[in-house]
């Protein structure tokens, strides 16, 4: 059943008069009989009693008045859900986000985006490193907004992408307060407790590249447990398990309120571009305009001597 016939019958079930009722819907009172007796033909049943003042629905119909009031509101949210979907068609734009930047920078970014251009509708992914770049190749995200460890190039060969620098992010050691005396005899032991990252995922990589070296220098690098989440290593150094290397935003909160002590005086820490990425060719207008939005972090940086 169409939406204005639904709406035509709750107006005569809410005033009890078809020319209360006509007026409501904003027609003749000649024009909202016509449609009524063709609702009534299209239906097959009358479905007011018109022997009563005011015009009460027939109870057959009365029993329906619940589910019509429904089956309306379901098709004026469709029919604006339908508007609004061939509006954000062509402004529409997926971001995908390493999971410790989800959940740290990249919603600041997204914010200043639709603060900047709030027609814009932005898509955020969460994935690894790897199916970041996956997603991006297969054209399930248009940009990227990832680490790269710097002097490092990303996975991708240049000259399909574009990158562009828009911040830089410390991996900083963590660990309890509790766990400070217990750290600091395994040190004097000759062995640094740590919550290690898989060696294929980006964070288990940087540990390797750039942590466990200066750490072997003068001892052992023990791993005390091991997980690919940046949340959970910081859950794990907050019980003081082993010291974690986390992005500093992830844990600057608990820094400030003493649940967490940063290290990075004491144990080697190391600097993380954070980029934007997206493959080379013909961009969308909207794929612009973003573009040019994050270009302003590259500028904001040089301006600040970053």
């Amino acid at each position: 059943m169409r939406l204005d016939w639904l709406e035509d019958i709750l107006a005569v079930a809410e005033t009890g008069s078809f020319s209360e009722a006509a007026d409501r819907r904003h027609l003749t009172q000649s024009a909202f009989s016509r449609r009524i007796q063709n609702i009534e033909d299209q239906v097959g049943t009358e479905l007011f009693d018109r022997t009563r003042k005011p015009i009460h629905l027939l109870k057959h119909t009365e029993a329906q008045r619940d589910q019509i009031a429904h089956l309306a509101r379901m098709l004026r949210q469709l029919n604006a859900d339908l508007r609004r979907g061939d509006r954000m068609s062509d402004n529409k734009l997926v971001i995908s986000s390493q999971h410790s930047l989800t959940t740290s920078l990249t919603p600041s970014i997204i914010k200043d985006i639709s603060l900047h251009r709030s027609d814009i509708y932005i898509r955020l992914r969460s994935a690894n490193l790897a199916d970041c770049f996956a997603q991006l190749l297969s054209r399930q995200a248009d940009i990227l907004i990832v680490y790269r460890l710097p002097g490092h190039d990303h996975p991708i060969l240049g000259a399909y992408i574009d990158s562009v620098t828009i911040g830089v992010e410390r991996l900083i050691p963590v660990l309890a307060p509790e766990g400070l005396a217990r750290l600091s005899a395994s040190r004097e032991a000759g062995e640094v407790p740590y919550i290690a990252y898989p060696a294929d995922v980006f964070f288990g990589q940087v540990l390797e590249r750039t942590i466990l070296p200066l750490i072997r220098d003068f001892g052992d690098a023990s791993p005390k447990a091991e997980t690919a989440l940046t949340l959970a290593s910081i859950e794990m150094a907050s019980m003081g398990i082993g010291v974690a290397w986390v992005p500093e935003s992830l844990a600057r909160d608990r820094i400030d309120t003493g649940k967490l002590v940063d290290l990075s005086e004491t144990l080697p820490s190391c600097s993380l571009d954070v980029t934007a990425v997206r493959l080379v060719g013909k961009p969308r207008p909207v794929e612009v305009a973003v573009w040019e939005r994050l270009l302003k972090y590259q500028s904001a940086d040089a301006a600040s001597g970053e």
